[in-house]
């Protein structure tokens, strides 16, 4: 089932180019917000709008919101996953870290979640016009949207400004004062926690029960809190979620029933397409090829991938030398069996999956092991052996840190994890140590988090402060 046709609403202000764009006078002859939420049929167009804004615009203009179409920039080519092609531009900060604070791509990131954030404020703040019947479902879902929101941008960036309500352009401090990430995490936890309450069973392109308990267990699992994350974990285990039999059809049957959430994108189609997928390849994209796989990740997969080792990478058809990902080719591949997904590559219709099943059994098998090095929990090893076995990998009878670990970067390899989890795992430190030292690169630990968008620093007359290194 594809998720509602996407709607860009006019007066969210879609295009914006700082996150005090959305806070300018609103032109009088326009609709706005005020005049135009009046009924639940109108305020689930600024729900749909929320998962626009995530989907993003398919577009080379740098004041677009570009959702989660660049996350692969700011999360796996910054890990020992991935990397230009070239080693040139502004992407390849991230294979080096040596991240300015003025890369263009991550102001383009901050800004486009913030601009998420708002399209969720904007639902909550018009609440009072919705129904007693559906009031609730509104509610959660844009708690849900901006839970998601917030959890990116704090895990990557810190400290962060926490806009919890439409506000006006006079309200400066709140725009950009950044606050304690503990204050950050309480709001996510209690958005999820309503969102969990509110939510049924959804579907796939849409927040869910299901995606709420996921995407907390996620946080609760960042936070330390592993008992609370276990619960959750296996809340989603009982929905009737089942692990695709076949590895490739998570990615190429798309609305598979491994699938919990996903952004979904309509090939051959403008507004609704995705350009990402094609910036992976040689000659397809725009550029000269990005997300390309790292010599480490390539030996990862050889070593620990088994059949999902040949629909996670591929050598570059022109340049053979080069690794590419296949998990998400838009222009197909015969001998892979996957077919295009679009006359234009450039116009992909891949969806990108947020949250699958496996991802949960592993997050499962993690809170089990809590603070452990090793487990040889029967329920831990019965949810880890279901993903090796389906990866025609030898059973486990019990499963150390080191080796979660690596079966997660053998399952999930390419899906935007790696970064995060290697900071949640407390290795990342010593990975890219190793990582930089073998590459050349200059890693040091203020690269694990992004630096504050220069040009959101100057926009805030010395409010918004910068973090370390940078």
């Amino acid at each position: 089932m594809r998720q509602i046709k996407i709607l860009i609403l006019l007066f969210v202000g879609v295009s914006i180019s700082s996150c005090s764009d959305f806070l300018s006078p609103e032109p009088l002859s326009a609709i706005t917000a005020d005049s135009y939420f009046k009924n639940d049929s109108e305020i689930l167009t600024g729900v749909i709008n929320m998962y626009d804004g995530i989907q993003g615009l398919n577009s080379t203009r740098s004041t677009d919101n570009h959702g989660i179409q660049q996350e692969f920039q700011v999360t796996e080519m910054r890990s020992d996953n991935t990397r230009t092609k070239s080693g040139e531009g502004e992407s390849a900060q991230f294979d080096a870290f040596n991240v300015d604070p003025t890369n263009g791509i991550v102001a383009d990131y901050y800004r486009s979640y913030y601009n998420v954030v708002y399209r969720a404020n904007i639902v909550l703040n018009n609440l009072g016009s919705a129904s007693d019947a559906m009031k609730p479902s509104f509610e959660a879902e844009a708690k849900f949207v901006r839970a998601y929101a917030y959890f990116n941008l704090v895990r990557l960036f810190g400290d962060i400004p926490l806009i919890d309500k439409v506000i006006d352009p006079l309200e400066k401090e709140i725009q950009f004062t950044r606050v304690n990430e503990d204050l950050v995490y309480d709001l996510i936890v209690s958005d999820l926690i309503t969102a969990v309450d509110g939510l049924g069973a959804g579907t796939y392109g849409r927040a869910s029960k299901s995606a709420a308990q996921a995407l907390l267990a996620k946080v609760y699992l960042t936070l330390g809190e592993h008992s609370l994350a276990k619960q959750l974990c296996l809340d989603v285990m009982g929905a009737g979620f089942t692990l695709e039999s076949n590895f490739k059809d998570i990615f190429y049957n798309e609305g598979n029933d491994e699938v919990i959430w996903a952004i979904v994108y309509d090939g051959d189609n403008a507004t609704d397409s995705q350009n990402f997928s094609a910036e992976w390849l040689n000659s397809v994209g725009r550029t000269v090829g990005l997300n390309y796989v790292t010599t480490e990740a390539a030996a990862a997969l050889d070593l620990l991938g088994g059949s999902r080792t040949k629909y996670s990478y591929r050598l570059d058809e022109i340049q053979i030398s080069q690794n590419q990902v296949a998990k998400y080719i838009p222009n197909g591949d015969a001998n892979l069996g996957i077919e295009p997904t679009s006359g234009d590559p450039t116009l992909a219709g891949n969806d990108w999956i947020i949250m699958r099943y496996a991802d949960v059994l592993l997050m499962y098998v993690e809170a089990t092991m809590g603070t452990a090095t090793e487990t040889s929990d029967a329920s831990a090893l019965i949810a880890f052996n279901k993903i090796r076995a389906r990866a025609d990998m030898p059973l486990a009878s019990s499963i150390t840190k080191q080796e979660l670990l690596d079966e997660r970067r053998a399952e999930l390899a390419f899906e935007n994890q790696r970064w995060f989890d290697l900071i949640r795992f407390g290795a990342a430190n010593e990975v890219y140590t190793k990582f930089s030292a073998d590459n050349g690169y200059g890693y040091s630990p203020t690269d694990l988090l992004l630096p504050i968008p220069q040009g959101e620093i100057g926009l805030s007359a010395g409010l918004l402060t910068q973090n370390p290194g940078y």
